[in-house]
Formats: C-alpha cells, structure tokens, sequence
C-alpha cells in the first residue's frame, strides 16, 4: 500500500503518526513539509479531499496565525491556502494520504482508518496505548 505523510519530525503527534503507520507493515514516502513544502495545486488538492476545508488544516500555535489575522471568518478558503503557501508553517501536521483516504491525524490513532491493520502492539512516545500486545494464549 502506498502511503504518504506530510510529517514535522518535531511533532510528537507526528512521530506517532508515523510509528502507527510502520506497525502496519508499511514504509510510507515521508515529506518533510517545512523543507519540502507542498505545492498551491497540492494544498488545494489535500483540503479538497480532506472535505472539511482549508481552515480545518490550519495551525494556531507556534505559527503566524494571529499575526496574519487568519482567525477571521470571513476569510476564503484560497486566503487561507495562500498564507499556509507563503507560510508552511501554518499546515497542521500529520497529512496522511493513502488509497482509502485522506486525514488530517490529530490525534495520531486517525491514521488507523487510512491502513492495513497494525501488526503488533504499539505505544505512543507519552506510553499511551494504542494497539494492545495480545493476551497470552491459554
């Protein structure tokens, strides 16, 4: 299964994200979005398929958001790719993509949805469990 994830390998949530999708048996292809920004066409392409719009993938913290005003409602959808443009930074993270879908993972245990299933027991980076070991057999 080919899967891409747009990843900050800063981000906790995105780490995780990332672990989750290797305990599925899967190498995704790993865009470092702050290095590597994604394009307008792919940004449009990504909110477009996310279908919840281009607010939805906004970040607030650590970013410029306040400073740029994007809290404004009356703030159209190709504004605010255009500031996620200008400012990579502004683009939540984790954006998994793969043949069943496209999601925003917050919190990481979304990517689920998007891949086989999990081949083993999986903790999060905090010890939270997401994937159970098996019991032992009786």
């Amino acid at each position: 299964m080919d899967v891409i994830i747009y990843h900050n390998p800063a981000c906790g949530t995105s780490r995780n994200t990332l672990g989750l999708i290797r305990n599925s048996g899967v190498e995704p292809h790993i865009i470092d979005y702050l290095k590597c920004p994604p394009s307008r066409a792919m940004i449009e392409s990504l909110v477009k398929r996310i279908g919840t719009g281009a607010r939805s993938l906004l970040r607030e913290k650590g970013t410029p958001f306040a400073e740029l005003g994007l809290g404004d409602p009356s703030l159209s959808d190709a504004a605010l790719i255009d500031a996620m443009v200008a400012h990579p930074i502004l683009m939540n993270r984790p954006v998994v993509v793969s043949l069943k879908g496209v999601k925003l993972c917050r919190p990481s245990e979304q990517v689920l949805d998007l891949l086989p299933p999990q081949q083993g027991a999986f903790l999060k980076e905090d010890g939270d469990i997401v994937v159970p070991a098996e019991p032992p057999a009786a």
